[in-house]
């Protein structure tokens, strides 16, 4: 799926995250203490290599809803910036912590010059959160963070399974305009 949203191009795929080399940024779907993780985190920092925990160290801890850039290291894009999403059912308000990180990602995005971003499904991993109120969420997000982009063209969901393909894919056509 691949929708315009006021010069912006918005895609849901299932992909890696971490071989989005025509991307100038990936999200990181970080824990507090920015370092290696089981999932996205763990994959991001293996193809990343030891640098990135390196440059993490002294931006931690961070809280849920709060995002932080670092450079890519070995990774194939320019940026990696890291947020910390609710843990489902502990963390509240969960929709309002999970909308702040994908608002205050693009934000930093922008503010940074990257014209493309691609995010993960932030906390449905093993903070908890389910995947259909997720993908509701980052779609409101990011649509509502496009008329302030001014930089970011090009926002891609690379996701890992087909259920989450489909639940993005669905959240974002209930909320494109006719």
């Amino acid at each position: 799926m691949k929708l315009e949203v006021q010069g912006v191009t918005v895609e849901c795929v299932r992909a890696d995250i971490t071989k989005q080399a025509d991307f100038d940024a990936i999200v990181n779907a970080a824990n507090a203490e920015l370092r290696r993780g089981g999932g996205v985190a763990g994959a991001i920092h293996r193809g990343a290599g030891p640098g990135l925990e390196q440059e993490c160290r002294p931006l931690a801890p961070i809280e849920p809803g709060q995002a932080v850039i670092t450079g890519a290291h070995e990774l194939p894009n320019r940026y990696v910036i890291h947020c910390l999403g609710p843990v489902y059912g502990r963390d509240e308000p969960a929709a309002e912590l999970l909308a702040r990180c994908y608002r205050n990602a693009l934000q930093l995005a922008d503010e940074n010059g990257v014209t493309s971003i691609a995010f993960p499904a932030l906390s449905t991993g093993a903070f908890g959160y389910p995947m259909e109120e997720a993908a509701d969420v980052a779609a409101r997000s990011v649509m509502e963070s496009v008329p302030n982009l001014k930089h970011v063209r090009r926002i891609r969901f690379t996701l890992f399974g087909a259920d989450a393909v489909e639940a993005h894919q669905r959240a974002f056509r209930e909320l494109q305009p006719e």
